[in-house]
């Protein structure tokens, strides 16, 4: 399991609001700002994002390689992959698939695909077995 990912982004607050407003339906809405000064020499600064009182997900300003990463978010139901979904489109990213299922992965595993401001590739999947579901 992952403990955390640090994602470099063009424009820090373009982001910051790009994903407040797409993993808010997912259920991660926790922010933290880490001051890189407070870490070791040429830390970074950190915006990060998370939930149930872990951060998982941050973001730092710097060379960005859109295509270089596809991340994807564990959603808890089908409307929650159609709200983010919605949300991200409505925040300027591009849509890579609408949700529905995959059938080519297993027809329970539910997905949407887009590409963020700076072009790197994120899906918002529920996959029903992982979450008790049949």
């Amino acid at each position: 399991m992952l403990d955390h990912v640090f994602l470099s982004v063009s424009d820090i607050d373009r982001s910051i609001a790009f994903y407040t407003a797409v993993l808010a339906p997912l259920g991660i809405t926790n922010r933290h700002d880490y001051d890189g000064k407070d870490g070791p020499p040429g830390h970074p600064d950190l915006k990060g994002f998370g939930a149930n009182g872990r951060m998982f997900f941050w973001l730092r300003e710097g060379l960005v390689a859109g295509g270089a990463a596809h991340i994807g978010f564990v959603a808890r139901s089908q409307e929650a992959v159609n709200a983010a979904y919605s949300a991200a489109i409505a925040a300027g990213a591009i849509d890579k698939g609408a949700p529905s299922a995959r059938a080519y992965y297993d027809p329970r595993y539910y997905a949407a695909n887009v590409l963020d401001p700076d072009g790197y590739s994120l899906e918002f999947v529920y996959k029903s077995w992982q979450h008790g579901d049949q």
